[in-house]
């Protein structure tokens, strides 16, 4: 007797065992899942090695560049001291010993070879300038760079953002070609041109802003060290002398880094917010009598916003990287002001410590990026 399809419709392709009536669907959704799952490892796998291959490459061309084109290291390590006041046959001893400290009486695939076994074990060299291990020079600088480039990045993305917004809503009238002349001139002004202008204007000149001295003014004492951030250690000490101090002396620094940022930032958030104030689904709101605050604010800035995440990695970066003149300029004892003396007195293995870190933050910063971008937009991920 054959039987009937209503009888075989539960049948396993065997024939011989019933599924539930579920079965098909869930194991189908679980293969889904396993290959989810396995292209986003896949993914972050591919992700990894880009890393580490830009970080490989990178850390490649500087010591080549420092070795080649950078002056004799030893000489630089040994200062004056070989230089007239011993005999030939001492200084000829002196840069034997040197060279073979510095390890560079070897070969340069020797030294690179060293140089890579030294880094896998956090060992990025002793600093010609200061004396001491180059990871603990960028480690007790790294505070005074993170505490600047916070507060840059919170004066200049509410700027930009603020900025935008009010351009795009006022679009062609006063306001829109005010905020895009000083939009312009800051992107095509270079920062470190206008923190001169500003130390010359606001404390040569008029002389209410502080001196390029650094964190604190002359004869300020830090606040105990807890999270090496002098406004937050301050206001944990209940120091609120220092906390003002410290605030007073990033006024300057900080409103250059901080303009730099906001002026592309309030470039693309006036253009995605004038995109989206004249796309369908605006008009539709306002056809359904929404307000305008809310079309605005809501529908319009979200999506003017989306941009915004997209340079933020580089301007994140560029803010703990990119700030060495505008360190240097006010006197500011971080990261960067440190590779600028390093490059300046071609102390090789400091330069090299500042490329490796700029390049890790970029390396992570972009890669935290992409996963946001995906979690703010989940087509990208799609």
């Amino acid at each position: 007797m054959i039987p009937s399809p209503e009888e075989t419709r539960g049948l396993s392709p065997e024939g011989n065992a019933f599924l539930p009536a579920v079965g098909a669907p869930a194991v189908t959704f679980g293969r889904r899942r396993t290959r989810t799952i396995a292209t986003k490892l896949g993914g972050a796998g591919q992700q990894l090695v880009g890393a580490v291959a830009v970080i490989v490459a990178v850390v490649a061309v500087t010591f080549l560049v420092t070795r080649v084109f950078a002056p004799d290291p030893v000489s630089l390590y040994l200062g004056g001291a070989a230089n007239g006041f011993v005999s030939p046959e001492q200084a000829a001893e002196q840069r034997a010993k040197v060279e073979k400290k510095l390890g560079l009486d070897k070969s340069i695939p020797a030294q690179f070879y060293q140089f890579g076994v030294q880094l896998l074990h956090g060992d990025l060299g002793t600093s010609f300038q200061t004396g001491q291990p180059v990871t603990r020079d960028l480690w007790v600088r790294l505070p005074a760079t993170a505490e600047l480039a916070v507060v840059s990045l919170i004066f200049g993305v509410i700027l930009g953002v603020v900025a935008g917004v009010v351009s795009a809503l006022k679009r062609e009238g006063v306001v829109d070609h005010v905020i895009r002349f000083f939009t312009i001139s800051a992107i095509a002004l270079p920062q470190f041109w206008i923190g001169l202008m500003l130390l010359w204007l606001c404390y040569e000149r008029l002389g209410f802003a502080p001196g390029p001295v650094g964190r604190l003014p002359i004869g300020v004492d830090p606040p105990p060290s807890i999270t090496r951030f002098y406004v937050i250690d301050g206001l944990l000490a209940g120091d609120w002398s220092v906390v003002w101090h410290a605030l007073w002396q990033m006024v300057l620094p900080a409103f250059t880094l901080g303009i730099g940022l906001a002026a592309p930032i309030c470039r693309i958030v006036r253009s995605s917010m004038v995109e989206a104030l004249t796309s369908d689904y605006v008009r539709t709101a306002k056809a359904m009598g929404f307000g305008r605050t809310r079309i605005s604010m809501v529908y319009a800035l979200k999506n003017g916003l989306l941009p915004v995440v997209t340079i933020l990695a580089g301007i994140l970066a560029f803010t703990f990287v990119g700030s060495i003149l505008i360190e240097g300029i006010f006197g500011w004892p971080g990261v960067g002001n440190y590779a600028l003396q390093s490059i300046q007195t071609s102390d090789f293995p400091a330069v090299q410590g500042f490329v490796l870190y700029a390049t890790l933050l970029y390396v992570v910063i972009y890669s935290l990026l992409e996963y946001v971008y995906t979690l703010v937009d989940p087509r990208i991920g799609s």
